[in-house]
């Protein structure tokens, strides 16, 4: 009988460790997610999404993705390596060049696979898992947060697997932080992290705003892309999440924030598509 993934195993294949070569002899990580864009006529777009600030620039660029074994599963320790040139031209931005995301579609790379017999393994997002306003009003306020990626670069080389951390909701779900599509994560938000997805995820049970729920429940809130710093005149700054390790001064102080884009904000790209089709 085959063995079963489960959800959390399956989280750990929704990511991807995305590196980047600069003109200037830079090198820089960051980390992204799989998502699957649905279009009209029951279609969907596979797409690894991440930062714009992340691939802006790169003249090269490279990740990994897992293979399949022979039932279907991850066949760990097996992956293949895609690098491409003029890396940054192959994304495509969000069209509001003030929001920090951008996409790379993947289809012709599982196509190009598949005719070569290679299959991944690898679990992408989709617009099921984004909160609806009833997800929304049901929480209790301070939700517990998981966020899967690469800080400093760090990842399981071996498995080719991610690394998860743990914090809470820093400002209100419900509402627009400063106005604009974004909330407050306190977690540890380091170079690399860049991208890197952020969600509601409890197993076994939960708070609902009006009572506990035996059950599991899984919902994308949206993408890590920057943290504020202090500074030592002890100003205080938001600063994009650094790909590069040595990106930011020793003299801006990250204080355990990050900001974090709204995931209802991927919706914009299916209007990209459909324009596309």
């Amino acid at each position: 009988m085959k063995r079963k993934l489960t959800p959390i195993e399956e989280l750990s294949h929704s990511t991807v460790r995305i590196e980047t070569d600069y003109p200037d002899g830079g090198r820089g990580t960051g980390s992204g997610f799989f998502y699957s864009f649905a279009i009209d006529g029951g279609q969907h777009v596979p797409a690894i999404v991440t930062n714009r600030h992340v691939i802006d620039g790169a003249s090269k660029g490279r990740f990994l993705m897992t293979l399949q074994d022979s039932e279907g599963m991850p066949d760990y320790g097996r992956h293949e390596t895609f690098e491409f040139d003029s890396f940054d031209s192959r994304w495509i931005r969000h069209p509001d060049p003030n929001i920090d995301l951008a996409i790379m579609p993947i289809a012709p790379l599982l196509h190009h696979a598949e005719s070569r017999g290679v299959k991944f393994f690898y679990i992408g997002f989709d617009d099921s898992l984004l909160p609806t306003p009833a997800d929304v009003e049901d929480f209790v306020g301070i939700e517990s947060i998981t966020m899967v990626g690469y800080p400093n670069g760090l990842w399981d080389s071996t498995n080719n697997l991610p690394i998860f951390r743990r914090g809470v909701l820093a400002s209100a779900y419900d509402k627009d932080w400063n106005g604009k599509k974004e909330f407050l994560i306190d977690a540890a938000c380091f170079p690399g992290s860049s991208g890197s997805p952020v969600l509601v995820f409890d197993a076994g049970s939960y708070l609902r705003r009006n009572e506990i729920v035996m059950g599991s429940r899984i919902k994308l809130l949206g993408v890590l892309y920057a943290g504020p710093q202090h500074t030592v005149e002890g100003d205080v700054r938001v600063v994009t999440i650094p790909v590069h390790q040595k990106a930011v001064s020793i003299a801006g102080i990250p204080n355990n924030l990050g900001i974090v884009l709204k995931a209802e904000l991927l919706k914009d790209f299916h209007s990209i598509f459909q324009q596309n089709k």
